[in-house]
C-alpha cells in the first residue's frame, strides 16, 4: 500500500504561481512513475504532467511551458511548479503513483488539493 499526501494548493490570481508537492510512502519510490492529474466537477480527470522512474516528463498541451514536474527520490516527493496560472487551471489536483508489480502495476491516488485561480 502506498500513501500519497498532497500539499500546496490554494487561491491565486491569474498570472501567479503555485507549487504543489506530493509525499509518497514506500521504500522503492525511485521505481514509481508519478503524475499529476486534475478534475473539474462534472468532467473526467485529466493528466496534467507525468514523470517516469527515469525522469522522462510528459505534459498536457494546455500546460506546456507553464508547468514543470520534478521528483526528489531522496525525499520521496514529486512536485508541480505552476507558473502563469490561468482561471481555466482551477481544479482539484491529484497526485498519482504507478507502482510496478511484476508484469503489471498498481495505481494509487492522493486525496487531492484545490487550486483556484481568480481572474
Amino acid at each position: 500500500q502506498v500513501q500519497l499526501v498532497e500539499s500546496g494548493g490554494g487561491l491565486v490570481q491569474a498570472g501567479g504561481s503555485l507549487r504543489l508537492a506530493c509525499a509518497a510512502s514506500g521504500s522503492i519510490f525511485s521505481s514509481y512513475a508519478m503524475g499529476w492529474y486534475r478534475q473539474i466537477p462534472g468532467k473526467q480527470r485529466e493528466l496534467v504532467a507525468s514523470i517516469s522512474s527515469g525522469g522522462v516528463t510528459n505534459y498536457a498541451d494546455s500546460v506546456k511551458g507553464r508547468f514543470t514536474i520534478s521528483r526528489d527520490n531522496a525525499k520521496n516527493t514529486v512536485s508541480l511548479q505552476m507558473n502563469s496560472l490561468k482561471p481555466e487551471d482551477t481544479a482539484v489536483y491529484y497526485c498519482n503513483a504507478d507502482v510496478p508489480n511484476g508484469w503489471t502495476s498498481f495505481r494509487y491516488w492522493g486525496q487531492g488539493t484545490q487550486v483556484t485561480v481568480s481572474s
